[in-house]
């Protein structure tokens, strides 16, 4: 049985009309991003995130 506790914390980093990029706190420390593009999500490791950041910044 799982509690509250066990429950990833998330908050919202930036939001437009179409797309929202959110963050999930683990219990355990982990933390993972998240991009929600109309109906697919894509799931990012802090690693990942931080290259993934990157590349939007060479996009400019």
């Amino acid at each position: 049985m799982s509690n509250k506790n066990d429950e990833p914390t998330t908050s919202t980093i930036a939001e437009t009309e179409n797309f929202i990029a959110w963050k999930a706190e683990e219990p355990d420390g982990e933390v993972t991003y998240h991009i929600e593009l109309s109906s697919v999500t894509v799931h990012f490791f802090e690693e990942e995130w931080k290259e993934f950041l990157q590349l939007v910044q060479e996009l400019k």
